[in-house]
């Protein structure tokens, strides 16, 4: 299960009703960055047969079946700092992180 805070379902409502056809807040990973892994967050335009879909806050939360195990228990949070602003990613599974806080490794 992956679970958004409040600031973070709030941000995400603002994406989602943006015109459009956005099922819900799809999260993922991908290999890349100095660690391993790196979060990726973006709309879901449709939810495939191999998709999880939780639903956190009001807000549907979409994963592919193979990124699940990398972040599930993960809570999401939205925050600003200074000029840069996004999502936050808490997750329980990352055995360490790079410098910058972009990857992570499992």
């Amino acid at each position: 299960m992956i679970t958004l805070t409040e600031k973070a379902a709030d941000r995400a409502r603002t994406y989602l009703a943006k015109p459009g056809k956005a099922e819900g807040l799809r999260l993922g990973i991908r290999n890349t960055g100095c660690s391993g892994y790196m979060y990726v967050a973006k709309l879901a335009e449709q939810i495939e047969p191999d998709d999880q879909v939780f639903e956190s806050q009001g807000v549907k939360v979409v994963v592919n079946a193979r990124d699940l195990p990398y972040l599930d228990g993960m809570e999401v949070d939205y925050a600003k700092s200074g000029l840069n602003e996004g999502f936050r990613f808490n997750n329980p599974n990352a055995k360490s992180a790079c410098g910058c806080g972009e990857s992570f490794s499992v």
